[in-house]
């Protein structure tokens, strides 16, 4: 393979490696079994290279859509192994693309002798493998797998052309930072709430596809407080509370690693992201059950009419600033805003239809309400 030609590739490649580097570390201390090789500078700039190329071409007028994951045939579970490996370059990828489009499906890429090829295709991958996502044609997502059970990977960094988005995990380092933002930047979250932040985030991320844009609430499990921020009739309230994804949480981990269990939360994530698609917001307790959808937000009787958030962009570098809410984008967001200070023990959550992607939650160490924009980290 040539050198590569992607300034951002070369850019990016050593703050991908330390990221790497030190969680790698990390895990080796904890004892964490099933963990990947490190990739060094060479092995990053090289993949992000060929994928940014790769996605710039066209199968049968179609993008391609693809995951590359650094890992030899050894490390995979099941692995589909080439009979005659391909070389890592453009062309090679782009053909074989429609291959692996489908979520979970990556081309093995591995190093031998300085060269660098495509061995087959995986759908397992150890923990912190280094994966490059495309996601659009010159949108790329530098992931790794968070651990054996979760659905969801840490993203890293996002590329876009010559944009390049680092996230940072010391962003959300106050201790009363919203722990689905928590969880997204790889952060260590309570074990107790930890199942049911991931399938909140899974939601988070299918609202966010559907483009329709869409408001989510997400409220203690076992209050009323709720309702006083919301105006009139909520139109679809649900009674009893719909619960397949607490029952589902609830399935012991053996249950859970078998793919009738991952196909069934799949389906009933999307399930209830698709509601948000309805005017008015939906609204689920923090422990995945679904109260309702379709509730138009209002302002708390006695409470202040919020002018002012702080915009917290989670990448390095960026610099929260105080704003009016309305910078963030219309009534939707306004009435977010809203509600998460009305409701300090409440989140609320906001796709617009551009893809954008809201968090607002109340920071007692700011006394403001916080918005957390993490749509690079649904990638």
């Amino acid at each position: 393979m040539s050198e590569p030609a992607y300034p951002a590739a070369r850019a990016v490649a050593s703050q991908v490696q330390l990221h790497f580097s030190r969680h790698l570390a990390e895990e080796r201390a904890r004892g964490t079994e099933d963990l990947a090789w490190e990739p060094d500078t060479a092995s990053i700039e090289a993949v992000i290279d060929a994928a940014f190329w790769a996605s710039l071409l066209r199968q049968e007028h179609y993008p391609p859509k693809f995951s590359l994951a650094f890992l030899s045939p050894e490390q995979s579970r099941l692995p589909l192994i080439f009979e005659h490996r391909l070389p890592l370059i453009p062309e090679s990828i782009a053909r074989l693309a429609p291959a692996v489009e489908r979520p979970g499906i990556h081309l093995g890429v591995w190093r031998e002798n300085e060269e660098f090829h495509i061995w087959g295709a995986t759908r397992t991958l150890p923990v912190l493998c280094f994966v490059v996502e495309v996601v659009d044609p010159g949108l790329l997502v530098v992931k790794h797998r968070r651990g054996t059970e979760s659905g969801k990977f840490v993203n890293v960094a996002v590329l876009e052309g010559e944009q390049v988005k680092v996230l940072d995990r010391k962003s959300v380092s106050l201790p009363d930072a919203p722990a689905l933002v928590a969880s997204l930047l790889g952060l260590d979250v309570p074990s107790s709430s930890a199942d049911s932040i991931q399938v909140l985030i899974q939601i988070a991320a299918s609202m966010r596809t559907h483009r329709r844009g869409g408001s989510m609430l997400i409220v203690p499990q076992g209050t009323e407080a709720w309702r006083e921020s919301i105006v009139g009739p909520t139109p679809y309230s649900i009674l009893p509370p719909y619960s397949e994804l607490a029952g589902l949480i609830r399935e012991v981990p053996a249950e859970r690693s078998q793919r009738r269990w991952q196909e069934a939360l799949r389906r009933a994530v999307d399930a209830v992201a698709g509601l948000t698609a309805v005017d008015g917001a939906m609204v689920v307790t923090d422990r995945c059950e679904l109260l309702a959808f379709g509730a138009k937000i209002g302002r708390r009787d006695a409470w202040a009419r919020i002018d002012q958030v702080v915009d917290t962009e989670l990448m390095e570098g960026a610099l929260g600033r105080t704003v009016h809410p309305a910078h963030f984008g219309g009534a939707r967001h306004l009435s977010a805003a809203q509600f998460a200070q009305d409701q300090i023990n409440s989140v609320a959550l906001v796709a617009s239809q551009d893809g954008r992607f809201t968090v607002f939650a109340w920071s007692a160490a700011k006394a403001a309400v916080c918005a957390y924009r993490v749509e690079a980290l649904l990638l």
